[in-house]
């Protein structure tokens, strides 16, 4: 099948939960179907090809294991009380291959009748039966394009939820562009959502021409469902070497080496942005309380940081998406930047444009840390500023290739320019008491020309982002007041 063929029948599967099923729940309906059909299909694609080869099946032949009563034709066959059927055969399905396909259904409610009567379901089936989803019409790449296609339409239509899985892959490129990993690196992604992340350095290999197979990605993910589609979307791309753990991050991480957080070549992230609960207790003798300060119990920006931090490899090197908030909150935060800019970590700080990110209008940053800084960019931090690289649209803005370039383009060249760019020094940052925003170090250009409704649109955002700012501040100094 052509991508755009296939792009557009699985996405007419949505049409079929309209009404009784809330559009951000689609996806948690739609790709575990999209996964067992795909399953079935190759299975049996595997069987005719066994036969053939040697004149009868064996088990070995097979990627997974699918138990008597479990495929797909076994599911069409049933009319009534559908959703037991399909949930039944999908835990069944999980307990044959523990090792690979423990929790990749999700925890969705199959048996629901108010949201899935047999008739709805029975309509469901049958739209996907209408294609064979084996290898040979429709290859890994393929299938793995269009299984991110609608992870994004998804997200259109959740909208405000959507933030919660799913990282604009604008965004996503620029991260993975400036990490620039390497073959048979380790990489780790301690919030994944969705995947998109760890697939990114797939991809970037892959139109490099260089091996892509020999990485090794490692993801956490706290929702079930997320956790279950991140996983889907490993095995449609044909990617086997990755682990994604279903797990809270922060107060219970999953991977270790010897008592000792497992160490990666690179770690990239988009997690939750300021979040309450995130688990200062468990902090209190956690080898991520290795600064001698910890982030404040009411807000957990720092404390993604902290953890990738403790994750990297001695020459690692690690991106985060965090709002703008962390650059220049006082108090605790101002002393962990403190130590991070004594350590030398910081290597780079990037303000993006308002509005590109689901569920949330404010402007946010992208924060390199390097532990293996190259001589040129010791005790130094780079800022960049592409608040202004975006393309406006109705809903949310958007990321092109000409402003990822524009920015890559910017990180790369590593010099002073003026409104754009600017290098500072430790000394200097200590001066400005460890605060890094943007403006302390860039000084905007004056342009003295017309202003059209757009851009007074745009200056309306960002005023809106300064004043989320000073109220974050203002609220940090309360709270930190009412812990004295």
């Amino acid at each position: 099948m052509e991508l755009n063929a296939l792009k557009n029948w699985l996405f007419e599967a949505a049409n079929i939960l309209r009404g009784p099923v809330d559009q951000s729940d689609y996806k948690a309906y739609i790709f575990p179907l999209l996964f067992l059909k795909r399953i079935s299909d190759v299975y049996d694609e595997e069987k005719a090809e066994a036969i053939k080869l040697y004149g009868e099946d064996f088990l070995d032949e097979h990627r997974f294991v699918i138990p008597t009563e479990c495929h797909w034709q076994d599911i069409r066959k049933v009319t009534t009380d559908l959703g037991q059927k399909i949930q039944s055969s999908m835990r069944k399905i999980e307990a044959a291959n523990p090792d690979s396909l423990y929790g990749i259904f999700g925890d969705t409610q199959w048996t629901n009748k108010d949201k899935l009567s047999d008739a709805l379901l029975i309509d469901l089936i049958e739209h996907f039966s209408e294609k064979n989803l084996n290898n040979e019409n429709v290859n890994p790449n393929t299938m793995g394009d269009a299984y991110e296609f609608l992870i994004e339409r998804f997200a259109d239509l959740s909208n405000k939820k959507a933030g919660e899985f799913y990282t604009p892959r604008s965004v996503v490129r620029l991260m993975t562009m400036i990490l620039d990993p390497q073959e048979k690196m380790s990489i780790y992604d301690p919030a994944c959502g969705t995947g998109g992340m760890l697939l990114e350095a797939i991809d970037y290999l892959k139109k490099q021409g260089r091996e892509y197979r020999n990485l090794k990605l490692y993801g956490n993910e706290k929702n079930l469902t997320t956790s279950a589609i991140a996983k889907i979307n490993m095995f449609l791309h044909d990617i086997t070497d990755f682990e994604i753990v279903r797990t809270d991050t922060l107060k219970n991480p999953t991977f270790f080496e010897e008592d000792k957080l497992k160490k990666f070549d690179l770690v990239i992230a988009n997690p939750p942005f300021s979040l309450k609960n995130w688990g200062r207790e468990e902090w209190e003798n956690d080898e991520r309380n290795y600064l001698g300060v910890l982030p404040p119990k009411t807000n957990g920006d720092f404390a993604w940081i902290l953890h990738m931090l403790k994750s990297l490899k001695e020459n690692g090197k690690m991106a985060v998406v965090l709002p703008h908030g962390v650059l220049f909150r006082s108090a605790a935060e101002q002393k962990i930047r403190k130590e991070l800019i004594d350590n030398d970590y910081f290597e780079t700080i990037i303000g993006l444009g308002p509005n590109l990110f689901y569920g949330t209008l404010i402007s946010t940053s992208i924060i390199v840390l390097n532990k293996n800084k190259p001589k040129i960019k010791k005790n130094k931090v780079q800022f960049i500023d592409g608040s202004d690289l975006y393309k406006s649209g109705k809903a949310q803005n958007f990321m092109f290739d000409e402003h990822i370039n524009k920015i890559y383009e910017l990180y790369t060249s590593y010099e002073n320019k003026e409104g754009l760019t600017a290098i500072a020094t430790s000394g200097e940052i200590a001066k400005e008491d460890y605060n890094l925003t943007l403006t302390r170090y860039i000084k905007k250009l004056k342009v003295e020309d017309t202003v059209t409704l757009n851009e007074t649109y745009e200056e309306m955002l960002k005023a809106y982002t300064l004043s989320e700012q000073a109220d974050d501040e203002v609220l940090e100094m309360l709270l930190q007041m009412e812990e004295i």
